[in-house]
């Protein structure tokens, strides 16, 4: 019998909000598990909870997502199926305001990466929607994940924000996982969008477009509506770039 694949967790990170972090996550996780036909959770640590709308018919206020981290719950007592074969949800609920009090009390630092430990045997790929910020529930993250996917949007800072970003997470721990940058919402008729992509010609986009906005009047990935839009192809290809780090180790 062939081994399964080691398990691999995948953070769609920000430092602030509005570049498409739970766009990003939903179409990474519709990618791994149709795709990749890898075995695929997207835990959603965010409290305003966007990728569990996008991908949660219907989702009961449980107040469970903060119950995990204090192991009254099991993670996988709480994971569910999505409409995507091959891809559940562990979705957010309001609990998660009070997650970072609930960390700081606990006095835990690697809490979420012995949790997602617990998920090995179940599932090959965890894409982690994280909340913006470094927050404590952020840098939980960041001990636990594998690889960092970092969307930005395209300006002449956007190399600063990057290093910034992994400068500080260096200040703060002395490591950080790989961090992949990706350019967010890009417009080339911007002068500044244009500008940047050619300082940083080697970091993978996702082109503007509303067909990425209907995503939340359809209430699902990009691919299942719109699979030869450019946008669902430029995820695609993120996707395999993301595959393709994670081979090397």
């Amino acid at each position: 019998m062939a081994a399964q694949p080691e398990m691999k967790t995948i953070a769609v990170f920000s430092l602030k909000g509005g570049v498409g972090k739970s766009t990003f996550a939903v179409n990474l996780a519709w990618a791994s598990a149709s795709l990749s036909a890898r075995r695929t959770l997207l835990w959603d640590l965010d409290p305003q909870g966007a990728a569990t709308w996008l991908l949660a018919a219907q989702t009961e206020t449980r107040d469970a997502a903060r119950a995990v981290f204090a192991r009254q719950l099991e993670p996988e007592d709480i994971c569910q199926p999505t409409a995507i074969p091959g891809l559940d949800l562990l979705a957010a609920d309001m609990s998660l305001h009070g997650l970072e009090r609930l960390l700081f009390d606990l006095g835990k630092k690697r809490r979420l990466a012995k949790l997602l430990s617990g998920l090995a045997q179940r599932y090959d790929r965890v894409i982690l929607d994280c909340p913006p910020g470094l927050t404590e529930t952020a840098e939980q993250v960041l001990r636990g994940a594998d690889l960092v996917v970092a969307p930005v949007i395209p300006s002449p800072l956007a190399r600063k924000s990057l290093d910034d970003l992994a400068g500080i997470l260096i200040r703060r721990g002395g490591w950080h996982p790989p961090i992949l940058p990706v350019f967010s919402m890009v417009d080339r008729r911007r002068k500044l969008h244009a500008e940047a992509l050619e300082a940083h010609p080697d970091w993978p986009i996702v082109s503007y477009s509303s067909l990425v906005e209907q995503m939340g009047f359809r209430r699902a990935p990009l691919a299942t509506f719109a699979a030869q839009s450019q946008p669902a192809e430029q995820f695609a290809m993120i996707w395999q770039a993301i595959e393709r780090r994670l081979a090397k180790g």
